[in-house]
C-alpha cells in the first residue's frame, strides 16, 4: 500500500522516535510504501532550530535521527506531479491550507493514501468529501493485518 507521508509525521516521528509513530516509520518496510515531496526536506531545514530545542539533541544526532526515520520514505520531486493534478489540488486546498498541496497532489497523482495528523487539513478535506487520507491508527491496524497473512 502507497502512503504519503506529510511533515507533521516525520516531525512527531522526530519528537519521539519511540512513539507509534516512529515505530511505523521505522517497522513498516516490506508492507507499506511510504512516499513524500522534496518539500519535506525544505520544511526539515526550516525548522532545525525549533527541532534541535524540542528534541535537545546536538545538531549530529538530530540529522542522524531524521535520516533513520526517513530511510524507509521515497523522495519524489514535486516538479514531476502533472501540472493538472497541481492545479486542481491548489483548488481544492485554497481555503483548507495551501501549503499542504504538495503532498495531497502526491497523493492523489500516486493513487496513494495521505497520512496526517493535521485536523485542519483532515477537517476540511473531509467537507470536500475527500476521503484519501488515513491515521495513524488506522495504518497500525492495516500493518498487524499486513503482518498476519
Amino acid at each position: 500500500m502507497k502512503i504519503v507521508v506529510d511533515t507533521n509525521i516525520l516531525f512527531s516521528g522526530i519528537l519521539n522516535s519511540s512513539s507509534k509513530i516512529g515505530q511505523l516509520l521505522l517497522g513498516s518496510k516490506g508492507y507499506l510504501q511510504f512516499y513524500t515531496c522534496n518539500f519535506l526536506l525544505i520544511e526539515l531545514i526550516k525548522h532545525k532550530k525549533k527541532l534541535l530545542a524540542l528534541t535537545q539533541l546536538p545538531e549530529e544526532e538530530l540529522f542522524e535521527l531524521q535520516t533513520l526515520l526517513s530511510q524507509n520514505i521515497t523522495f519524489i520531486n514535486e516538479l514531476l506531479i502533472p501540472s493538472e493534478i497541481v492545479k486542481s489540488t491548489e483548488l481544492l486546498l485554497q481555503d483548507i491550507d495551501s501549503k499542504d498541496t504538495p503532498f495531497v497532489a502526491l497523493a492523489i497523482h500516486l493513487k496513494a493514501l495521505i497520512w496526517t495528523g493535521d485536523l485542519k487539513l483532515i477537517n476540511g478535506l473531509r467537507r470536500k468529501n475527500f476521503t484519501g487520507f488515513v491515521s495513524t491508527q488506522e495504518i497500525l491496524i492495516l500493518l498487524n493485518n499486513l503482518q498476519q497473512e
